[in-house]
């Protein structure tokens, strides 16, 4: 013969709870404790961080300065003088010059100016790109998987070997760069979109609108695209910073923009057989890319982090 457990008596507490509170729902704000606050603005809490604010200040600094070049210019990008390799400080030369006598500071800053121009260019279209063939996976299966392999098509091709292909074809010049930095950033955005609609269009919210009535277009753009576009921040700083990479490599090799326009590959590619003699040849744009990249870094990683959470 089983005994059964004596039940206890239910507590005058237990029996006042709400029904809310024994089925499991929310239980009643207590005295003395305080919700946890979330930010409306989660991009501005993340930008406000130290991280944030130094790289914020490198790039508002090299940004301003490529902006404001021609009144910080103290001469043409292109005008040649008589002074071959004047180091720093030489006066009307604060930087120095090159080899053919042109102003060190001037190339600095119309280089970061071309470098800003196709950079705003490439990174948007290729993000836009991107981002549509990831809407047209989600449309239906068969253009899924023909979005994969174009994907893979493009991955396929190292940077180096695409940047050469469109040159050889094109020639060199500024659409080259921007179709090779363009081209390199549709993988990153696409599947990166891609997978955040497969993510949330299994949410229960998600369910729950499409038993309202809405159709599946509506539910993409007003429902899944606003909760699965938040990682494109991110990425949107992540390849800016590949951008300066892919242009400075191009401009290096002599495949980007052509010269005599200065770009801060072109001009650390023309210092390199002054490294001995002349060093400071290749200290303002080694400087100004380390600035861009360290700042555009920081940035991506705060809000990375701020995505995270």
């Amino acid at each position: 013969m089983t005994s059964t457990p004596d039940l206890a008596p239910a507590s005058p507490a237990t029996l006042r709870k709400p029904a809310s509170a024994l089925r499991g729902g929310p239980a009643r704000k207590t005295p003395g404790t305080t919700p946890r606050k979330t930010s409306r603005h989660p991009y501005r809490a993340a930008l406000s961080t130290a991280r944030a604010r130094t790289g914020l200040v490198l790039v508002g600094a090299v940004v301003l300065a490529g902006l404001l070049a021609p009144l910080l210019a103290g001469h043409g990008p292109t005008d040649q003088s008589g002074l071959s390799l004047a180091g720093v400080g030489t006066p009307g030369h604060p930087l120095g010059t090159d080899d053919l006598g042109r102003d060190l500071l001037s190339r600095v800053l119309y280089g970061i100016r071309a470098d800003l121009g196709i950079i705003a260019i490439a990174v948007p279209v290729g993000a836009v790109l991107g981002c549509l063939f990831a809407l047209a996976a989600a449309a239906h299966p068969v253009l899924d998987t023909l979005v994969q392999r174009i994907f893979d098509l493009i991955l396929a091709f190292p940077g180096l070997i695409l940047a050469l292909a469109v040159t050889a074809i094109l020639g060199p010049g500024r659409l080259p760069v921007v179709l090779v930095i363009a081209l390199a950033e549709i993988p990153a955005f696409g599947r990166l979109l891609r997978g955040g609609i497969l993510v949330q269009r299994e949410r229960e919210y998600v369910t729950a609108a499409r038993v309202g009535g809405s159709s599946g277009p509506r539910v993409l753009v007003r429902h899944i695209l606003p909760n699965a576009a938040d990682p494109l921040i991110v990425q949107v700083a992540v390849s800016l910073t590949v951008a300066v990479f892919i242009e400075g490599a191009m401009s290096f090799l002599g495949v980007g923009v052509r010269p005599p326009e200065p770009t801060l590959g072109s001009v650390l590619s023309q210092s390199m057989p002054y490294l001995a003699q002349a060093p400071h040849f290749a200290a303002g744009p080694l400087i100004t890319v380390t600035a861009l990249v360290l700042g555009l870094s920081l940035i991506a990683e705060a809000l990375n982090r701020e995505v995270r959470r």
